[in-house]
């Protein structure tokens, strides 16, 4: 009688455990895929699962999330879109023209939600900002158009500087588009543009090394997966180098990086979060107009202009969201 109970309770305890399992499965799986590493985007990803749980949509309870990282290789990009295809994901949420891109390129029936700071009708990601048309949608930030504003509050602070350093990604998908918009802002300021590339870790040393051969005196980085990865190394290097330097996001100020000028991306995410519940409640990305995110912060680090024997005007001061002392 005993050994009888014992079965029929591990029977049932095994039931117990599929039938957890079935349910834990059953949620509906969001996959994220991202050119950086998730050390780096710990506020972004805050902001995406806020977003997510705004629309209905807690982690763990109502959603599963996959998460996908390259690293920084962005070769790595197409294997890991084709791995959510074959969960499968119910969304995928891709940061970046290059992510976006291979995503698109794994699924025509699977939606995905990008975030970009290019121009994603340019990319081929959707056939129009309101009428998207296919399986993509998403949000589109600043990212490229500041560009030639953060040249611009560059030249501001620092308005002897010539040439100026653009450092660059070669591997970055829209890395043209951002170097014809860098050049034509350096050529309005009368100032002559040096591009420096790093695509690895061995690179970022070596684009300094090539920026000061050919003698710059200020440094923008380019808004970039892999390089916001390094953003702490390339501000040391900067304030090295005795460069001021420009970032887009406010780790690269508070790292010690004279400014930084760029999109609110816990904002950022925070909408894709919420495109990506709206798409699990049955919306469909052809009929969800591309939004634009349009807040923006500015950092500046006081430190670092004293340390460069800078000064830092007030008009500058007062447009700040925030000053490092």
């Amino acid at each position: 009688m005993q050994r009888r109970t014992f079965i029929l309770l591990a029977g049932a305890t095994a039931g117990w455990a599929f039938a957890a399992h079935a349910q834990q499965t059953a949620l509906p799986v969001v996959g994220f895929i991202h050119s950086s590493s998730p050390e780096v985007f710990r506020r972004e990803v805050a902001g995406f699962r806020k977003g997510l749980a705004e629309a209905g949509f807690t982690e763990g309870r109502d959603v599963e999330i996959e998460y996908r990282w390259a690293e920084g290789h962005y070769e790595r990009l197409p294997a890991l879109a084709t791995e959510l295809t074959r969960i499968p994901a119910a969304v995928i949420a891709a940061t970046g023209v290059t992510a976006a891109l291979a995503s698109q390129k794994a699924t025509s029936t699977i939606p995905v939600v990008f975030h970009t700071g290019g121009d994603p009708v340019t990319f081929g990601l959707v056939a129009s900002l309101n009428h998207p048309g296919g399986n993509v949608t998403g949000i589109v930030s600043l990212g490229k158009i500041l560009g030639p504003k953060q040249f611009e509050l560059l030249h501001e602070l620092v308005p002897t500087a010539d040439p100026v350093a653009y450092l660059v990604n070669p591997k970055n998908g829209v890395i043209k588009s951002d170097t014809d918009s860098m050049r034509a802002a350096a050529r309005s300021k009368g100032v002559r543009l040096e591009i420096v590339e790093a695509s690895d870790d061995s690179g970022i040393e070596g684009a300094f090394a090539a920026a000061l051969e050919q003698h710059a005196r200020a440094l923008v980085v380019q808004v970039d997966p892999f390089l916001d990865d390094r953003r702490e190394k390339i501000a040391a290097l900067a304030a090295r180098s005795g460069l001021p330097a420009i970032g887009s996001h406010p780790e690269f100020a508070s790292s010690g990086g004279l400014v930084s000028y760029g999109n609110s991306l816990p904002e950022v995410y925070r909408l894709e979060g919420q495109y990506v519940g709206r798409i699990l409640k049955g919306k469909k990305p052809a009929d969800m107009p591309v939004q634009q995110s349009v807040k923006v912060e500015m950092v500046i680090n006081l430190k670092t202009a004293k340390a460069l024997g800078l000064t830092v005007p007030q008009s500058i001061l007062a447009r700040a969201d925030e000053v490092i002392e």
